[in-house]
């Protein structure tokens, strides 16, 4: 504890702090390296030459090169958002649909992510609790998005004792 007794916790969001229509920018980004795609893809069983065989991957245009796996760069995407969102807050992930990757992902990119609060409305099921849904996009150093992601939450209000 410091000297003046104050102590703040890293946390996400309670559901009352999301507004619709507010962008999140996620920093900082995150480089991905090549140790990065090997081991997620050999960790998942995912065989794809394209991500693990340089030698087929440069021999195949258009890229020339291998390309970093699309299902970790929504974790990524995802993942990036955490501290500022929901770290501490969410109870689940409800879903993930129009889930896009318009350009692909090189080894040494950096992913940068920003999240649009789309819609929210109170659990009715669940009290105490209600839906955000989200609309993650990733973006590499050069601006151009190579990911993009809608994905509902179920997110806790804040509690009675909490205190901002």
């Amino acid at each position: 504890m410091s000297d003046t007794g104050k102590v703040v916790e890293q946390r996400g969001l309670w559901f009352e702090e999301f507004e619709v229509g507010t962008t999140y920018l996620h920093r900082p980004g995150r480089t991905i390296t090549e140790a990065d795609n090997v081991l997620f893809t050999t960790l998942t069983m995912n065989t794809q030459a394209l991500h693990l065989d340089a030698a087929f991957a440069d021999a195949l245009p258009p890229f020339n090169q291998r390309l970093v796996n699309s299902m970790f760069t929504l974790s990524t995407l995802v993942g990036l958002s955490v501290a500022q969102l929901t770290q501490g807050t969410i109870v689940a992930n409800l879903g993930f649909s129009e889930i896009a990757f318009p350009k692909p992902v090189f080894h040494g990119d950096t992913l940068y992510a920003e999240t649009l609060v789309t819609d929210k409305r109170a659990s009715q099921s669940r009290p105490g609790e209600g839906i955000v849904t989200l609309l993650h996009t990733g973006r590499n150093q050069h601006g151009d998005v190579v990911a993009t992601a809608v994905r509902k939450t179920l997110v806790r209000m804040r509690p009675a004792e909490a205190v901002r």
